[in-house]
This record gives structure tokens, C-alpha cells and sequence, in this order.
């Protein structure tokens, strides 16, 4: 199908051509691409608003600056997925239903209160046999985990690609506590009080600190929100193949990094080849992670998937292969990759995350996912 020219089908004319199509629950492709690329390059733009449209003065410190820009990013999240759900064929006013659509869901995250108010009622009230209430333990902590198994395993899953870099840092926390020994510090009340001590300012510093909350909160979140909540279920509703939208949307949210180029390029003064390849290994990384997100979305059908995924892999950084201190972290990184592929598929198996996996949506494609290896059933 052509692909028609970006000036000749406005917003009025993607609602239409999607209304027209709502009676088939399908998007057409240039309506998915076109929405994609404009919610991508207004994800960016909207960040220069203040500035350049409103003209504000220029922000007094750097934090206001950042605020800013966390107002941006919240509003442009906001407007695509009212894009979004214009678009897509949704028949059904219901807003959960809505929330489910972009993976929203509260079922496997936040039930753990009601099975705890309803086990503790059941197992320990009602039952006076303590055999019984030691089974009915079991079973209660058999569903506690399960309630939160859309944060737990994909966490787990993605701590694997780190595993060099976990031994990395266990290795240097021996080497400081030997340091630490040696020059005769012992261990004390005292030394577990000062160690408690600087941890507690560590956390009142890092949780005050405007840059920790765009890497590991805002950005993680509106990132999540507009590039895979809202353009999976666009592009998987104009018929692409479940794997041509796993590594077609990563395109979409690397393009949302280029303007890092012109700040490097400008602020930092580095040469254009340098900013090049600093910019080319951040898109290569983008693009990697950004299939790696696309795949658990699809997978579970929650966006809680990725989006502790995205706050962990933000917080570790660069997985480490290598390290001159010992070639174990190197054998640590290979026995944690190959467990990471191992597990891909069985830790994300969507019966794990769903509780009807037989029919689905045309914009949840965990349906159609055939399991030959499964996770064992408690």
C-alpha cells in the first residue's frame, strides 16, 4: 500500500479513515505510521515549547528547567494516548477497558491487598485447624506471588543481562570492606551505625536530586507511555507482523534521541565525529532495549513490564562484559546471557500475566502466542 505524503492526511482525516474502518477492528498502515511518527516527533518538539512557542523567560535554575521539561513530557504522553484512542477501534466507553488497551491493568500488580484482606479473613479466621491454616499459608503466598508477577519476572529476567555487572560490584564492595579491615576498622556497632548513617544520606541526596527522578521516573514513564503503550497497539491494529512491530517501533523511540546529538554537538563542544559515535552507540543501545521493551509488552499485555525494565536497565547502565580486575565478570556475563535467552520466553509466557490467553483484541497479540515451554503451575 503507498504511503501517502505526511501534508495530506491531517488529524481530521486519521479520524475518519480510522472511523471508516472501526466495523473491520483494523487501522490502515499509513494511518499507524503516520500517528507514529507524529507522536514521536511531537515527544520532542514539545520539549522546546516553553521556548520557543510561549517564549518564557529563560528558567532560573536547573531544576525549574527540568520541571519544565517533566511537564512537556507528562502533556505529550497525555495527547497520544488521546491520539491513540481515537484511532484505534475501540467500541466500548469503558475505562478500564480503555486502560487495558495500552496495557493498564491493575490484575497481577496491585491485587496482592485484596488476596491478603481476603486470606487473612479465610485462612485465619474462618479455619481453626492449624494443619489447615498452614496449607491455606501456602496457598495464600503461592498468590501473593503470583499478584505480582508482572513486576517480579520481568525484573528478574532483565537483572540476567547483568549479572557481570552484579559480580562487578560485589567485588568491589569486598575489596572496600577489606580496605576498610585492613586499615583497622572493625566491625562494630558503631561502624554498622556510621555505614547506616551515610546510606540514609545517600538516599535523602539521590531522592532530592532532579536528574534521578527524569532517568529513573519520568523519563522511563512517558517513554513507556507514548512508545509502547500507544504505538504497539496502532501499529499491531494496521495488520504489521508481531515481529515487524517489535523491531519497527524501536525506530520510533530512537528517533526521540536525536536531539541529543545537537546538545552534545553544541553544549559540550565535541567534535562532530566524536558526538557521532556517541550518538550512534546510544541509538544502537536504544534500538536493542527498545525491542527487547516492544517484546514484553507484547508478551504480558501489561506496560508495567517494560516499564521496570526500562527503571532498571536506567539505573545499571551499560551491562558490563569485561573487567581487568577478573575474567570471572566475562564468565559471569556469559552464563547470565545465556540464562537470559534461555528464560526469554518461558518468564514471559503470557498464561503467566493473563488470565484468558483464547481471545484477545487485535492490539493484544498474546493469543496468538503458542507456548511449548511453560513455567510450572504452583
Amino acid at each position: 500500500m503507498p504511503f501517502p505524503p505526511s501534508s495530506s492526511l491531517g488529524l481530521p482525516q486519521l479520524q475518519q479513515e480510522a472511523s471508516a474502518m472501526e466495523q473491520d477492528g483494523v487501522v490502515s498502515k499509513p494511518v499507524a505510521l503516520i500517528a507514529c511518527t507524529a507522536m514521536a516527533l511531537f515527544y520532542v518538539a514539545i520539549l522546546y515549547a516553553p521556548a520557543v512557542l510561549l517564549r518564557l523567560p529563560p528558567p532560573p535554575s536547573f531544576n525549574t528547567y527540568m520541571i519544565r521539561r517533566f511537564l512537556c513530557a507528562v502533556v505529550s504522553s497525555i495527547l497520544s494516548l488521546f491520539l491513540s484512542a481515537l484511532i484505534l477501534p475501540v467500541q466500548t466507553k469503558e475505562l478500564r477497558h480503555i486502560f487495558g488497551v495500552f496495557g493498564i491493568r491493575s490484575d497481577h500488580i496491585v491485587s496482592i491487598v485484596y488476596r491478603f484482606n481476603r486470606g487473612m479473613k479465610e485462612h485465619f479466621v474462618l479455619s481453626g485447624d492449624i494443619g489447615k491454616k498452614g496449607h491455606s499459608l501456602l496457598n495464600f503466598l503461592a498468590e501473593t506471588w503470583f499478584s505480582w508477577q508482572a513486576v517480579v519476572l520481568p525484573l528478574c529476567l532483565t537483572s540476567l543481562m547483568y549479572a557481570g555487572s552484579m559480580f562487578l560490584k560485589c567485588l568491589l564492595l569486598l575489596a572496600s570492606w577489606r580496605q576498610s579491615t585492613s586499615s583497622g576498622d572493625s566491625f562494630s556497632f558503631d561502624s554498622c551505625k556510621c555505614a547506616l548513617q551515610r546510606f540514609l544520606d545517600w538516599l535523602s541526596a539521590t531522592s532530592s536530586n532532579i536528574l534521578v527522578w527524569r532517568n529513573y521516573v519520568v523519563a522511563p514513564l512517558t517513554e513507556e507511555l507514548v512508545f509502547r503503550a500507544c504505538m504497539i497497539p496502532l501499529l499491531l491494529c494496521g495488520e504489521f507482523k508481531t515481529y515487524s512491530v517489535i523491531l519497527l517501533c524501536p525506530i520510533f523511540f530512537s528517533l526521540a534521541h536525536l536531539n541529543h546529538f545537537v546538545e552534545i554537538y553544541t553544549k559540550q563542544n565535541y567534535r562532530i565525529m566524536k558526538a557521532v559515535m556517541v550518538i550512534g552507540l546510544q541509538l544502537g543501545y536504544t534500538v536493542v532495549f527498545g525491542s527487547y521493551a516492544s517484546f514484553l509488552f507484547i508478551r504480558t499485555g501489561h506496560l508495567i513490564a517494560p516499564l521496570v525494565a526500562h527503571m532498571y536497565c536506567n539505573f545499571m547502565g551499560l551491562p558490563a562484559f569485561y573487567s581487568h580486575r577478573s575474567g570471572i565478570v566475562s564468565v559471569t556475563f556469559i552464563i547470565g546471557f545465556l540464562g537470559f535467552l534461555w528464560l526469554l520466553f518461558p518468564m514471559t509466557g503470557p498464561d503467566l500475566y493473563n488470565d484468558r490467553i483464547d481471545n484477545c483484541s487485535c492490539w493484544q497479540r498474546y493469543c496468538t502466542w503458542r507456548e511449548r515451554i511453560r513455567m510450572p503451575q504452583m
